[in-house]
């Protein structure tokens, strides 16, 4: 899941998703703020194993994946479009119930591929700094910085978009990630943007996870339909992703996609559902 979300493409509640815990980490999640204390007791063993295999992936994508990033940013993107092509009909299999005879609610599929594209498009057409300066935060810097980090971690939550996509489409993902990498090289002077980022995300938490929860229990199909959206938009957004780096390049084009790593991410994710079968 750490590996997921520290770069954009699938979200860790995909990976979550594709390996049968979905509902138990939202569930668990939602249990944590509103629960008995039987519940929480429950919550919190299953969120400390959890966590704790998150937080040694996420190191260890901060510190290789960062430069990584951004030196073969058309392999990694076809990376993740390899991720997300066939998580697609995994989603579609496993909730086939709630797409059969449910046909009308494609519009909500529509809606969340629009949703994506738009907030690609405008964020790769608007004229802004391509780099935000998160060492000397300004007011307005820090306020964007808190709300888009409660807008990424509703997305982690979520199978379908990724944080990191969404913190690539609106130009924090490069800013965000050497902020982390900095401070886990203990350079103080970027914990404070990291600190903020951290407080956005647990209010993000707590306003999100009971939405979703509710979506999920009364508004299944409807909420299926609306994942499948945001990961079909998200596959325009990671396209485009080179746009947004702190020196744009040109979008993905078919001579800077890799056939190769497409397929490693296609291996990959076929091997986790090996692995979620073995489990069962």
């Amino acid at each position: 899941m750490a590996l997921a979300d520290s770069v954009p493409g699938v979200s860790g509640g995909t990976i979550a998703f594709l390996l049968g815990q979905y509902d138990n980490f939202i569930n668990s999640l939602n249990d944590i703020i509103a629960g008995t204390m039987k519940q929480r007791k429950k919550a919190i063993h299953f969120l400390l194993q959890l966590m704790i295999g998150w937080i040694v992936g996420f190191i260890l994508a901060v510190m290789i994946l960062t430069s990584v990033f951004q030196q073969y940013i058309y392999q990694v993107s076809s990376l993740f479009l390899g991720f997300i092509v066939f998580s697609i009909p995994v989603v579609t299999r496993e909730e086939r119930k709630y797409f059969l005879g449910h046909g009308k609610n494609i519009i909500y599929m529509i809606g969340g591929i629009a949703i994506v594209v738009l907030i690609t498009y405008l964020n790769t057409t608007a004229t802004k700094q391509s780099s935000f300066d998160l060492i000397h935060l300004s007011v307005g810097t820090a306020l964007y910085l808190f709300v888009v980090a409660m807008i990424a971690i509703s997305a982690m939550v979520l199978p379908g978009i990724s944080g990191s996509t969404l913190l690539l489409i609106f130009g924090l993902y490069v800013p965000v990630m050497n902020c982390i990498k900095s401070v886990l090289s203990f350079q103080l002077e970027a914990l404070p943007p990291v600190i903020l980022f951290g407080m956005g995300i647990v209010v993000g938490i707590v306003t999100v996870v009971k939405l979703v929860k509710i979506a999920l229990e009364r508004y299944r199909s409807q909420t299926v339909y609306s994942i499948l959206g945001l990961m079909i938009g998200s596959l325009y957004a990671i396209v485009m992703g080179a746009t947004t780096l702190e020196v744009p390049k040109e979008a993905m084009s078919i001579s800077t996609f890799s056939i190769v790593f497409f397929a490693i991410g296609g291996i990959m994710i076929m091997g986790l559902q090996m692995l979620k079968k073995i489990q069962s």
